[in-house]
């Protein structure tokens, strides 16, 4: 697809300013096709990826079409979690920086209700909600849609996935039916197209996918190891690559916690993100992440969809996911806007392997698998940083009041050798990461096997949505 710069887009002056501070200068696939669609009025069925600039997509057009002097809702936007709907708003504020009188407002679960009246009474012209809580304020009746004249439905196949179809077709049903409805999914399951033919008008199908669900800018590597060696190696890989901020992803609240806890106790700035977290937490927590106060953040699937962290170095995946499409969307978190990124599964049993193989079929993507770092390499690479961070002491000259306690050491019989070769290895501690296991049949397809995985969760949407019930996933929400 020839590639096209915003300003050659049909846009205003202000909207083009706010593109050009939020460094935006070529449009993405998905933005070159649906803009100028959206701006015409047509329906639209946008078929892409996270992390291909739907928000921009529907964000930029919605935004040119309203009329700032009202103080009704006219547009309306449904995400299916919490940190999408802030996301999405935070973006839509963004893009607004220069258009006079526009208010967003996000209404979700976890937040007190009484606080989102107050907002609302200020008269925004748009709202994004989670479509639970939109259903409260319209019982409540602190929300009306009479007005509407775009809603836009944002990774519908999520919302479907958690049971809010109804609420869906509730929402459609009220809002009228002289209006402009955008829907985006990553995937076009049956319940999607029905929602299409009974709730637009003619859309226009824009599909943008690539061979590969997963970026090319994402290095995916697997190693098959222990369970208990997963900690060690996700210490090592942090050092060894220098990671700044990653994100490890976990399948159950309850490991979350866990983990966070044991990588706090080996000094690593870690915190938790789940759906039992209050949302003053939430943002807490985000916002350190964001900041680089904190240099890994623990996530179930569920509370991390919407987290849109720029510079994100990795993603773990302490435990693969039950279903494929997760993988698609853990590895979108890295590897944006141009950057490189890393990508670590950990395989430590046979069942893992299967999902490896439903995971590599499914995102049409083929995982390196590699050894983990030995003790050898991460001391090369530690003492590589350390020297440089030596020599930039010494520079500065910065010395002179540690030079009394070289004095008082070598005054008990040392030498400034023993000194030096102690202080490395304060600075430089080993870690132990327990040998791999013998290696097995990685692509084993026994059919008795794989009826047994298929029970519990390993394949298709129903062992999915089963193995969550089963297994303590987070609930929907």
């Amino acid at each position: 697809m020839k590639k096209v710069t915003f300003d050659a887009l049909d846009l205003s002056q202000e909207m083009q300013r706010a593109v050009a501070d939020m460094g935006f200068v070529e449009a993405s696939p998905i933005q070159t096709e649906t803009i100028p669609l959206i701006l015409a009025g047509r329906d639209v069925v946008g078929q892409a990826q996270t992390g291909t600039g739907k928000t921009a997509a529907f964000g930029i057009p919605m935004l040119e079409l309203l009329d700032g002097n009202s103080r009704e809702v006219n547009a309306l936007v449904l995400c299916p979690t919490r940190e999408l709907a802030l996301q999405v708003a935070l973006e839509f504020k963004k893009l607004a920086k220069y258009k006079r009188n526009i208010q967003v407002v996000a209404v979700y679960g976890g937040e007190p209700i009484q606080t989102q009246i107050r907002a609302l009474k200020r008269g925004p012209q748009i709202i994004v909600a989670t479509p639970g809580r939109l259903m409260d304020h319209l019982e409540r009746r602190t929300i009306a849609l009479e007005k509407v004249r775009m809603v836009v439905l944002d990774e519908a196949d999520e919302m479907l996935n958690m049971g809010f179809r109804e609420d869906i077709e509730e929402i459609l049903k009220t809002v009228p039916t002289e209006r402009q409805t955008v829907l985006f999914s990553a995937t076009m399951p049956k319940a999607i197209l029905d929602i299409t033919q009974n709730y637009q008008r003619n859309p226009q199908l824009v599909k943008v996918t690539t061979e590969n669900l997963t970026a090319a800018s994402v290095e995916q590597l697997y190693f098959d190891i222990k369970r208990e060696a997963r900690l060690p190696v996700i210490s090592a890989l942090l050092q060894l690559h220098q990671l700044k901020a990653a994100i490890v992803f976990c399948n159950t609240k309850a490991r979350v916690d866990e983990i966070t806890e044991a990588l706090r106790n080996q000094g690593i700035k870690a915190d938790a993100i789940h759906g039992d977290l209050n949302q003053r937490k939430r943002n807490t927590v985000l916002e350190a992440f964001r900041n680089g106060d904190l240099n890994l953040l623990v996530a179930t699937d569920v509370a991390a969809r919407g987290i849109d962290v720029s510079g994100v170095d990795g993603v773990f995946n302490y435990d693969l996911p039950m279903d494929p499409e997760y993988y698609v969307h853990r590895i979108g978190r890295t590897g944006r806007a141009g950057k490189l990124g890393k990508a670590f599964s950990f395989v430590t049993s046979k069942s893992d392997r299967y999902r490896l193989q439903d995971i590599e079929k499914y995102a049409k993507v083929r995982l390196e698998r590699t050894e983990a770092p030995t003790t050898k390499e991460l001391l090369a690479s530690g003492s590589a940083q350390l020297f440089e961070q030596l020599k930039g002491i010494l520079s500065q000259g910065k010395v002179r009041n540690y030079e009394q306690l070289v004095n008082d050491f070598c005054a008990e019989g040392y030498t400034t050798f023993d000194m030096a070769v102690a202080l490395l290895k304060v600075a430089l501690p080993e870690v132990t990461i327990p040998k791999a296991p013998t290696p097995e049949k990685t692509r084993s397809s026994k059919p008795e096997f794989r009826k047994k995985e298929k029970d519990f969760g390993g394949k298709g949407k129903r062992g999915f949505k089963k193995g969550r019930k089963s297994r303590g996933y987070e609930p929907a929400y």
